[in-house]
């Protein structure tokens, strides 16, 4: 599953997937045709909550630029 974000012109992209019965959310970003992996990482007992974390660490660190 994927979530698309555009935050401050820049397009990133959610990625879930089940990790041995809980979910592992990764971001990446989007850019020209290519993605480049934030090193940001989320589990969760549910996808959502895996997605929400993972949404907030990324804005987080948005912010500090």
């Amino acid at each position: 599953m994927a979530k698309q974000m555009d935050l401050k012109g820049r397009r990133f992209w959610i990625l879930s997937e089940p990790d041995g019965g809980r979910w592992k959310a990764t971001v990446v970003e989007m850019k020209d045709g290519s993605k480049t992996d934030l090193g940001i990482e989320a589990t969760a007992e549910t996808q959502t909550a895996a997605d929400d974390a993972a949404e907030r660490e990324l804005r987080r660190k948005l912010q500090a630029y």
